[in-house]
């Protein structure tokens, strides 16, 4: 089952996590060979600590080809086949927020709309052209963009979405607890009393505790239009929901094949297929975002310290406005809604809509972690050394 894989992904390098009957376990795959590196770093945090000077680890027990795994999706009569899980586990979910012109001008909609979608299509006809146009040409932080906020201003068009579009700071917020992301086949959660929800396929770096970029996966910033709308104090109940954030399907590490080139240039694509027989496709391309990927990590770290690295989330050019059900009140997730965000070189994340409280509960916290790694005899003082000199 390779359909969901990068197109080169026999020589791919990619890290991932797999729920086995012993509990979630950290992968390697090299050359198209699975390999379980729990007795080398029992998590993927310890995993990526290192991987800038050490390089691919060696070690760990091969399971066999990537290729004769079957993975299963959970609305398809439950797990057939293996399961396999959001690739991070320890590491912190940071998102940047506003750093595309076109997701600039739909927060702006938002704010003026209240988070009301019926007035949305009649606010972004009047904004679109001016604001989109001119944001595009101006490099955040700059003189210009300095001038651009003074002539907003002027004509009464600023907003505090703007500010961290074209000023000097990027939006950056803690997107969702550790070990609360779902993966590749999982159901992904919209709150019951949203009712204007969209998905945001993102790029998301993966970054050690030094601040170093150590590869790249697909994520899906699922949001709540309505909420974030109303007010942006609303933020988090807007993002940080039951299954609200998707990631992977694997983290493809940085080697010879793949660079941080190709996170700037990647391409995109969406694909939603409703329940009705609704389809929404789109692509969208990273060389327009407003600030590089290096500079929001160095953003993100800032004088902040993440002892288990962390991962950020690039933000978003698609905002979907093609109408669904009435015309003018654009798009909207509807319960069923089956979502594919691809790229050739990250591979396609897959998941399907349901209401928060419907995904699957999340119970598996970090005690619990710590408890099944340690009754898997991996935080033994033999393997705890062995993590120790992986990292040093």
């Amino acid at each position: 089952m390779t359909n969901f894989l990068p197109q080169d992904w026999q020589s791919a390098t990619l890290v991932g996590r797999l729920q086995t009957e012993a509990g979630p376990t950290p992968i390697l795959v090299k050359n198209g060979e699975v390999f379980d590196m729990s007795t080398v770093a029992p998590t993927v945090s310890q995993l990526l600590k290192a991987w800038p000077d050490t390089g691919v680890p060696s070690g760990g027990k091969s399971l066999g080809k990537l290729e004769d795994f079957t993975f299963g999706k959970t609305w398809e009569g439950g797990r057939k086949g293996d399961q396999l899980l959001s690739p991070i586990d320890l590491q912190c979910v940071k998102a940047a927020g506003v750093t595309f012109a076109v997701s600039a001008v739909e927060r702006v909609i938002e704010e003026r709309a209240r988070g009301d979608s019926n007035k949305a299509q009649d606010i972004r006809n009047a904004l679109a052209e001016r604001v989109g146009s001119d944001i595009r040409s101006v490099k955040p932080g700059s003189a210009e963009s300095a001038k651009l906020k003074e002539a907003l201003i002027a004509d009464g068009l600023w907003s505090q979405y703007l500010e961290v579009a074209i000023g000097p700071d990027a939006e950056v917020f803690t997107k969702s607890p550790v070990l609360s992301s779902v993966g590749w086949g999982e159901e992904v959660g919209v709150r019951s009393d949203s009712t204007w929800n969209n998905p945001e396929p993102e790029v998301v770096m993966v970054v050690t505790p030094k601040g170093q970029a150590v590869g790249a996966m697909l994520g899906n910033d699922v949001n709540l239009r309505c909420f974030e709308g109303r007010s942006a104090l609303l933020l988090g109940k807007a993002k940080d929901n039951n299954a609200s954030c998707a990631l992977g399907p694997f983290i493809r590490m940085f080697d010879d094949g793949f660079t941080i080139e190709d996170v700037r240039s990647a391409e995109l694509d969406l694909k939603i297929d409703g329940p009705e027989g609704y389809e929404l496709v789109g692509r969208s391309t990273m060389t327009q975002i407003s600030r590089d990927p290096l500079e929001l990590i160095r953003q993100a770290m800032s004088e902040h310290h993440y002892p288990d690295g962390f991962v950020l989330m690039l933000g978003t050019l698609f905002a979907p406005t093609q109408d669904r059900d009435v015309p003018g009140r654009g798009f909207t997730h509807k319960v069923g809604d089956v979502v594919k965000v691809s790229s050739p070189k990250l591979g396609c994340l897959e998941n399907r809509v349901v209401f928060s409280k419907d995904a699957r509960e999340w119970t598996f916290g970090i005690a619990d972690l710590m408890q099944n790694l340690s009754e898997r005899g991996l935080l033994n003082a033999k393997n705890t050394s062995r993590a120790q000199a992986l990292a040093s």
